[in-house]
């Protein structure tokens, strides 16, 4: 809010010089506030690009769905494949672009991150309901969901505390390495045909992916616990 003195002198008439500060005032604040209002806008491009990515996640499924459970062609594996790399180069798209327009909200710091959980677990239960995912390999999709439940949680405590957690360069790379796993197990037969190990090193990955991810799920529980403590001590 703009507060100026009024343009009116001691003798009642109109001080024109200090009447055209306050209209260029108004109009400055008036710009400032249309503007913010703008970036905060839920219609951005980064935040259309994660609409889409969540958007992806029925297509992705139902075409596995189709595939495997109603024993569909395996052309569909492929379709799914091509949806859910899309979705994950818009994972890429919506931050980079949130940064170079300066769009950044709060709501896209929202949204953004639950996006990427919805993905990874859709697919991780379709597979696993497909049998792509089964034996030994089920605990490192276990372990990923939990870790993902376990720092939702804690995100959600912290920002009632108004502590904020940055997503750190390793889980990043933790969730890269998590979607690349996907898109081979989401080939599945279909790659195999191309290349014999598609599947095998889809399921390494998703290992190499547990590991990390138990160890960024570590330090996450160490803020949260650190904050817990500071709070029960205050």
């Amino acid at each position: 809010m703009v507060v100026v003195s009024g343009p009116h002198l001691r003798d009642g008439t109109v001080d024109l010089h200090a009447a055209a500060v306050l209209v260029e005032r108004m109009n400055i604040a008036t710009t400032r506030g249309d503007a913010k209002s703008s970036n905060k806008s839920s219609l951005t491009l980064p935040n259309i690009l994660t609409y889409a990515r969540i958007a992806a996640i029925p297509v992705v499924v139902g075409c596995i769905y189709a595939q495997s459970i109603l024993d569909g062609p395996l052309w569909l594996r492929w379709v799914a494949v091509a949806i859910f790399i899309a979705a994950g180069v818009t994972d890429y798209l919506d931050g980079y672009y949130a940064r170079i327009w300066n769009q950044q909200s709060a709501f896209g710091r929202m949204l953004d991150p639950i996006a990427d959980k919805l993905l990874v677990a859709s697919c991780l239960l379709m597979l696993a309901a497909d049998g792509i995912i089964h034996g030994w390999s089920l605990w490192a999709a276990i372990v990923i969901l939990c870790r993902e439940i376990l720092v939702s949680g804690l995100r959600e405590y912290l920002a009632a505390l108004r502590v904020s957690v940055p997503v750190t360069k390793l889980a990043k790379w933790t969730t890269t390495v998590q979607l690349v796993a996907i898109g081979f197990l989401l080939a599945g037969e279909a790659g195999d045909q191309v290349v014999p190990v598609v599947t095998q090193i889809g399921l390494l990955l998703l290992w190499a992916s547990a590991l990390l991810t138990i160890y960024t799920g570590y330090d996450y529980f160490r803020a949260g616990i650190h904050h817990l403590i500071k709070e029960d001590e205050g």
